[in-house]
């Protein structure tokens, strides 16, 4: 799989990204109406300065608690929420930047047929009153104008018995109600695909799924990636979903963080040996399924200091994380870490990856 080889951090360097996000701050106002007219606004800092990379061919899977932001950032960065910070770029195109001129170098219309988003229930963007035919004809029709009527149906049937829906003469004259949540996502890949993005956005795509079937999705999403080329910004709460995904492709895993990036990089470095402390309580809070592997981490004693996570309205001065982190020195309480790489090619925003910081001469945090 050919994914560039500069992508292994989260920083913005690859001048060929597919999609650049530099300093990407993405905030709402949660200020009620009293609070709008008498009081100070309430910023909630849903993304808040992400810088990341999605390269040719690439896969980067998103894992966090719910609420930490994965979601805005995956819908920021396919160019359906604009940032109130920073700037995404398509091909180094800016992408607002294109919606809003008359001539800019890429179309706003190109980028976004290239930037695609699979959900994690697509009912909602089904049309129940189409057939499967209809809904997967509808993108070819439009961009694929260069097919004929039996040529679309081909393509169609093809792809229907690609993903194991046969007959496909069955399934494509079925109407969404009478497909499974997994068929429905087959369906919804498919349709994606026909878009030929450069990216696809699969937001929380298999969670909805039996668990026996989000192994087979996921295995069903990277051999379609081979055949048509793209890349998948994968988003997930389940850990064990995006460290399945990101192996199998030799991509990137990114842990989120109230709004942060705190750790990036190719997956066997990430959870073999965790930099960041906030990845380590993932894996602590992740289920194993080795018994063997599972009765040691039962005398694991829980990597956190305080269970609450802190309101997003009111973020923590300092390092984000540092009201929870067990190793949180005093420096933490003032200073907010950037990327830093340590011994390897991972990245992780901690203080500890610096030997010579000023972390290490002050006190441990009671």
């Amino acid at each position: 799989m050919a994914i560039n080889s500069d992508t292994t951090s989260g920083e913005t360097s690859d001048e060929h990204a597919v999609v650049s996000m530099e300093d990407v701050e993405v905030h709402f106002d949660d200020s009620g109406l009293i609070e709008r007219l008498f009081g100070e606004p309430r910023p909630v800092r849903a993304v808040d300065g992400v810088s990341l990379d999605v390269g040719e061919e690439d896969v980067v899977a998103l894992v966090g608690e719910s609420g930490c932001g994965k979601t805005t950032l995956g819908k920021t960065a396919m160019g359906l929420q604009k940032p109130t910070g920073g700037s995404v770029k398509y091909r180094g195109q800016d992408v607002w930047e294109a919606k809003n001129s008359r001539n800019p170098d890429i179309e706003y219309e190109e980028i976004r047929r290239s930037l695609q988003i699979v959900h994690q229930d697509p009912t909602s963007s089904m049309n129940p009153n189409l057939m499967v035919r209809s809904i997967l004809a509808d993108p070819l029709k439009r961009w694929r104008t260069d097919l004929g009527p039996e040529e679309r149906e081909s393509l169609i049937h093809g792809l229907l018995e690609k993903v194991g829906m046969t007959p496909a003469s069955d399934y494509a004259d079925r109407f969404p109600h009478q497909l499974s949540g997994g068929e429905k996502q087959r369906v919804a890949l498919i349709r994606a695909l026909f878009m030929s993005p450069d990216l696809i956005l699969a937001d929380e795509a298999v969670s909805a799924l039996d668990v026996s079937l989000r192994v087979e999705m996921m295995d069903l999403m990277l051999e379609l990636q081979e055949m048509f080329g793209t890349s998948y910004l994968f988003i997930s709460h389940d850990l064990s979903n995006a460290r399945y995904l990101a192996k199998q492709a030799d991509g990137r895993i990114g842990i989120m963080y109230l709004g942060r990036l705190v750790e990036i990089g190719p997956v066997d470095e990430v959870l073999s040996n965790p930099k960041h402390p906030y990845t380590k309580v993932l894996m602590w809070a992740t289920p194993i399924l080795d018994p063997d592997v599972a009765a040691e981490a039962t005398d694991q004693k829980m990597p956190i200091r305080n269970i609450d996570i802190p309101d997003p309205v009111d973020v923590p001065d300092g390092c984000n994380f540092h009201t929870r982190c067990p190793v949180a020195r005093e420096t933490c309480e003032r200073e907010d870490p950037d990327l830093i790489e340590g011994d390897g090619t991972s990245k992780a925003a901690c203080f500890r990856e610096d030997p010579n910081h000023e972390y290490w001469d002050t006190a441990l945090l009671d």
